[in-house]
């Protein structure tokens, strides 16, 4: 006996008394078929529902040959007469992101030909893949012609047609298909085989976004988000874009500008902080002239900061420059010299200090586990008295 499926009769059931058909041990679990069922299974890009069958746990759905298979957590008593309840506002959501991909995949068949030839829902929103490249500068048109059909509150029907009404039907379908086949219409807009739930008006939708468009293959990939999982979106960036309004005392609609405004002020200052450190280096150097070897602690360096000391002081030295710089429980540092091959010197730092780095022979760069005392012990090893 087949399942009859109450979720095609109305989309917005979500619970139903059902008599247990059969219920058989799968490993942990058990896979229960009831008379009917508000379960939709997984199928054409939408996941399946959720939720439970009497005390029962419903973890998973599928359907084979006609049956609707419910995998629980526990046994039901065959021929039993149980509550069946859907997770109604996951279902919900997916009816309205599945909704808004026919939308909008209807109108750009209509616009560019284009098949959609992949459809995903996931936790990110919905992704669906044509198989042609749509032009980034018609993507916003497309997206205000999809709301705007959205807010005309379109009737959404599905159903079986007879094989000689299908047969002058000219609808959507990735793949040639054998009678029977569900049919989903959004008059004027989209006629497209499909085997899933959907609101019962495209007002339910609310409101689309779409959030990115890329190439993909030979065609492109649409990221887009519909119903609640948009709303909550959209209202996740109006927090953002709160905090960044507040940060810049800026109007919310003028945070680029303020944005954009503030990175040029940062990169005059990093030029002229550039520059102050430039000058700082060469006096720091300038106190080393016509010393052999140098060993230097200086605070807060960034590894280029550290490589541009270094050379600095190997300039007005005959031998290496070891610069050094804290930062947590680690010490960056650099070696430069003009005159000897610093492969060896780096190695047995990284062996002694527990760090690791290299380079070529006349500078090396890399970091150690070792506190200050530790460093300048090994630098006396190798060099003996230091200039400091």
């Amino acid at each position: 006996m087949k399942t009859k499926p109450l979720y095609y009769e109305d989309c917005h059931m979500d619970r139903c008394a059902a008599v247990v058909q059969s219920c058989i041990p799968q490993g942990t679990h058990w896979e229960i078929t009831l008379d009917q069922t508000v379960f939709y299974p997984e199928g054409g890009g939408q996941p399946c529902d959720l939720g439970s069958l009497g005390s029962a746990r419903v973890l998973d759905v599928q359907e084979r040959a006609g049956q609707v298979i419910h995998l629980c957590d526990q046994p039901l008593e065959e021929g039993a007469t149980v509550e069946a309840v859907i997770d109604y506002p996951r279902r919900f959501g997916f009816m309205q992101q599945h909704t808004a991909d026919h939308l909008l995949s209807g109108l750009i068949f209509q616009r560019f030909g284009f098949h959609n030839v992949g459809f995903h829902m996931g936790a990110d929103g919905v992704t669906i893949d044509f198989d042609g490249e749509i032009p980034p500068q018609t993507l916003l048109e497309l997206e205000l012609e999809v709301n705007q059909l959205i807010w005309k509150n379109l009737p959404v029907s599905g159903w079986y047609p007879m094989p000689q009404e299908l047969a002058q039907l000219s609808y959507r379908s990735k793949k040639a298909l054998d009678w029977p086949v569900r049919v989903v219409r959004i008059p004027g807009i989209d006629l497209c085989a499909c085997c899933g739930v959907h609101v019962a008006n495209t007002g339910e939708i609310g409101v689309i976004k779409i959030i990115s468009c890329v190439r993909f293959h030979q065609g492109c990939r649409i990221l887009m988000l519909a119903g609640r999982e948009a709303y909550v979106y959209l209202n996740a960036v109006f927090q953002q874009n709160r905090s960044v309004s507040q940060a810049f005392s800026a109007k919310p609609l003028e945070t680029g500008a303020a944005a954009e405004r503030m990175c040029q002020t940062l990169e005059a200052e990093r030029y002229r902080n550039t520059g102050l450190e430039r000058r700082l280096f060469h006096c720091i150097a300038k106190g080393y002239s016509g010393q052999k070897n140098v060993l230097h602690f200086e605070p807060e360096l960034s590894g280029d900061g550290l490589r541009q000391l270094a050379d600095s002081i190997a300039t007005e030295i005959s031998g290496t420059a070891a610069v050094f710089s804290q930062s947590d429980s680690h010490y960056g540092y650099a070696l430069v010299s003009r005159s000897e091959d610093l492969r060896e010197l780096c190695r047995a730092a990284n062996q002694a200090l527990c760090g690791r780095g290299g380079g070529k022979p006349g500078f090396q760069q890399g970091r150690v586990a070792a506190e200050q005392k530790q460093i300048q012990a090994f630098f006396e090893t190798q060099w003996g008295e230091l200039s400091e």
